[in-house]
């Protein structure tokens, strides 16, 4: 049973093992962009084959963040994460509680000369000039004397041993925050037309209703447009009520959430309410002009008895050239389908023989009247992406215990520093060692500058 324990912890405690996770995760993760996730994939299924997508389905590929394979990585990651830290912490922590010893024979071993020098001061003069100097930059200075011989110790950057298990810690939290919010998370959405107030959302996964603690109205819903009609910027006013009083309003646009007693919506999608109204003009030649509000599927008598006036559509965006009705014009003779759009001149503009090339968009195609499109009144509904993530804070929490830790490890280095005062050849010879657990080289460098400032302070005593 031991053995078989032990087999498993060393299993775990890989640090290979972290890193072949890692690599795996990642794969996926790009699989994750390659493919669309969830609701996006039905756009995919009639692009490749049946068999193909249906494959793909039962591996989960379109919804890859909450698939099996992915919680069992994540998981393995965790285990990973959690027996590297235990099995290496007692080391760090005997490291951090542990002082550097004055005496310390091999911290001079193979001393090189260049971190040596000689002075004419004496012994104590020396010693006092150094313990100085490191008390400056160091901690838990200690000194021990020894036969003629002055040892010195300093320490600094002890913190930096738990760097790496802050990481560890935070890349738990993440984790974990993860799982909870897709385990426990709340994923809706709901639709609002102007002036409409709501008290539910339809959830993502199994199409059912749940209530909100809280009302939402939506006010308002803008749009902008380009000048071809194009969407520029659209926005949803709401207000949030509870306990019949208004508690906040707030416009929610585009990658800008609101948030609100633990939910959080986005603007997700708009479309047009049904009912929406063109104000159209009739001119007939000479020069009467009536002006009437239409709508979908309105009819209407034209004023000389000529035929039987009908609106057949209404578009807000006709082929990105703006807003236009479909009208058909029933005579004793015959039927005349053509479309009227508001932005007609400018079409003319852009291409002047349009009539000729495409005759149903002429609004005088059925003489003698002539039509015009001022504008279409209509109402929108504003789709709305609706999220409670329990596992947001948890996350937010580990982010910021994450970017500590990569700050300790990435500039906090523990670092332990010995200076050895003897007599050579009846002067005073001074030479200054160290150790580090990282950056040798930063390490060299600040043996270098100690042993120049500390070579200057005998020098030139101030």
């Amino acid at each position: 049973m031991s053995k078989k324990k032990s087999g498993i912890w060393f299993f775990f405690a890989s640090a290979r093992l972290a890193i072949v996770l890692l690599l795996v995760i990642a794969f996926f993760a790009m699989i994750g962009t390659l493919f669309p996730q969830r609701e996006a994939a039905a756009e995919l299924a009639g692009r490749i084959p049946p068999g193909l997508f249906s494959f793909l389905q039962k591996m989960q590929v379109f919804d890859l963040y909450h698939s099996v394979w992915f919680f069992i990585l994540t998981g393995m990651l965790a285990v990973n994460l959690l027996i590297c830290s235990l099995d290496r912490f007692p080391a760090a922590w005997r490291h951090f509680r542990s002082s550097p010893v004055p005496r310390d024979p091999d911290a001079f071993k193979d001393l090189p000369e260049e971190n040596l020098f000689y002075s004419d001061l004496d012994a104590k003069k020396a010693a006092d000039a150094a313990a100085s100097l490191l008390k400056k930059k160091y901690y838990s200075i200690k000194q021990a004397d020894e036969a003629g011989i002055v040892y010195l110790c300093a320490q600094k950057g002890r913190f930096a041993h738990f760097g790496v298990y802050m990481v560890h810690l935070s890349v738990l939290g993440l984790i974990c925050g993860a799982v909870i919010g897709s385990v426990f998370g709340i994923e809706g959405s709901v639709k609002m037309i102007e002036g409409e107030t709501v008290s539910g959302i339809s959830l993502r996964n199994d199409n059912s209703t749940m209530p909100l603690p809280f009302l939402v109205r939506c006010d308002k819903f803008t749009i902008e447009r380009y000048k071809n009609g194009a969407p520029k910027l659209f926005q949803s006013d709401l207000t949030f009520i509870n306990k019949d009083r208004v508690v906040r309003s707030a416009k929610l646009l585009v990658n800008h959430p609101v948030d609100f007693e633990g939910f959080r919506f986005y603007q997700a999608s708009y479309g047009s309410a049904p009912g929406k109204k063109a104000t159209l003009v009739l001119l007939r030649d000479g020069g009467r002009r009536d002006i009437m509000n239409v709508s979908a599927g309105y009819r209407f008598e034209l004023p000389g008895n000529e035929g039987t006036f009908q609106v057949l559509r209404v578009e807000d965006n006709m082929m990105q050239m703006g807003p236009a009705i479909k009208v058909a014009v029933r005579s004793e003779k015959e039927v005349v389908t053509f479309w009227v759009f508001r932005e007609i001149d400018r079409i003319r503009q852009v291409i002047p023989d349009v009539f000729e090339q495409v005759p149903v968009f002429n609004p005088g195609l059925f003489r003698p009247y002539t039509f015009s499109l001022l504008g279409i009144e209509e109402k929108y509904y504003t789709g709305l992406q609706v999220n409670r993530d329990p596992g947001t804070s948890v996350v937010a929490s580990a982010a910021v215990l994450l970017i500590c830790g990569l700050m300790i490890v990435i500039f906090s280095y523990a670092r332990r520093i010995w200076v050895r005062i003897d007599q050579d050849k009846g002067r005073v010879r001074i030479g200054i060692a160290g150790r580090s657990i990282r950056n040798k080289v930063g390490l060299k460098r600040e043996v270098r500058h100690l042993l120049a400032q500390l070579k200057d302070n005998l020098e030139n005593p101030k």
